[in-house]
């Protein structure tokens, strides 16, 4: 059996920029002096005119952005997800989400799977943070074909758009002929009748691995991959609760004010059922390896399996 393909979508991303901004002139990108890191030196290696480096000083880039959206360009921003979300949130608020700007915010090293980093910049709450800014778009890709089809929409998209991508490299499970990209349509990757898994971000392949697990036990599960957080696609999670009765979340996020919250609160809303957040719990991350990290908060498909498990 051939090895399964691995690419980070931080790296995706890069890519992606770099092909629009070949046949796009009012694409810029912006970046606080990690270009390397973000992959938006990949563009700048081609566009350099287009490409500006902001340096270590995030707000201000956001409100350069700003301004260039204001006359008609296209920025895309990027940084870590904990400074593109955290330290700049103010300004987005104020500055993009208020005027309701047309800049795209590309935040890479989101979530534990950033490792050896540790907390300080394992971000788990940039979700919550941008759910809260009225008309922000909110997109958390789950593989590398996904990546660029979301920066592609977001750049034809009006408004601002917050994308979430990951340092570490996920298999590709996107390239396949039907796939179709659409900004707030879940997308289902595999029937079931016992239960819904609704998961985002690296956390979709392993829920389908975890799925797997499940079925040798007789359970069968339906997949969803969410890959656009807001707007959520309401109208799926209802037909799937109503047609499975028990729906679990996963996300690579705080289980606070992410993807398991907006499930929730549409539940409780339209269509009432069981439900189980799998996430990171109300704590920080730690140094280590990402996949170490992934396994020891059970974000893997074998700690998902075992909490399926217990819920059911």
């Amino acid at each position: 059996m051939s090895e399964v393909k691995k690419i980070a979508t931080r790296d995706s991303y890069g890519n992606a920029l770099t092909a629009l901004g070949k046949e796009h002139e009012d694409l810029v990108v912006l970046d606080a002096d990690l270009a390397a890191a973000t992959k938006t030196g990949i563009f700048k290696k081609e566009f350099p005119e287009r490409h500006i480096d902001c340096g270590i000083a995030e707000a201000n880039m956001i409100g350069i952005a700003a301004g260039l959206a204001s006359c008609g360009k296209v920025p895309f921003c990027s940084s870590f997800a904990m400074f593109a979300a955290g330290r700049t949130f103010e300004q987005i608020r104020n500055s993009v989400g208020y005027p309701h700007l047309n800049v795209k915010i590309g935040a890479t090293h989101a979530g534990i799977s950033v490792g050896e980093d540790g907390a300080t910049h394992q971000c788990n709450e940039d979700i919550a943070l941008m759910r809260t800014i009225p008309g922000m778009t909110i997109i958390n890709p789950s593989d590398d074909v996904e990546a660029k089809a979301a920066v592609k929409a977001a750049y034809e998209m009006e408004g601002p758009v917050y994308l979430r991508f990951g340092r570490l490299a996920v298999p590709v499970i996107n390239d396949t002929p039907d796939y179709k990209f659409e900004i707030g349509k879940g997308v289902v990757l595999k029937e079931g009748t016992d239960l819904t898994i609704i998961a985002t971000g690296l956390e979709v392949n392993e829920s389908l691995e975890a799925a797997k697990m499940l079925e040798a036990d007789g359970i069968s599960v339906q997949v969803i991959n969410m890959h656009t957080i807001k707007p959520l696609d309401e109208e799926l999670v209802v037909q799937a609760a109503a047609k499975t009765g028990k729906v679990v979340t996963v996300e690579e996020h705080s289980i606070i004010g992410g993807l398991g919250s907006a499930v929730a609160e549409v539940l409780a809303e339209k269509q009432p059922a069981k439900l189980l957040r799998i996430g990171v719990e109300d704590r920080f991350g730690e140094s280590g390896p990402a996949v170490k990290l992934l396994e020891k908060y059970e974000l893997d498909a074998s700690g998902i399996y075992k909490k399926v498990k217990a819920f059911l």
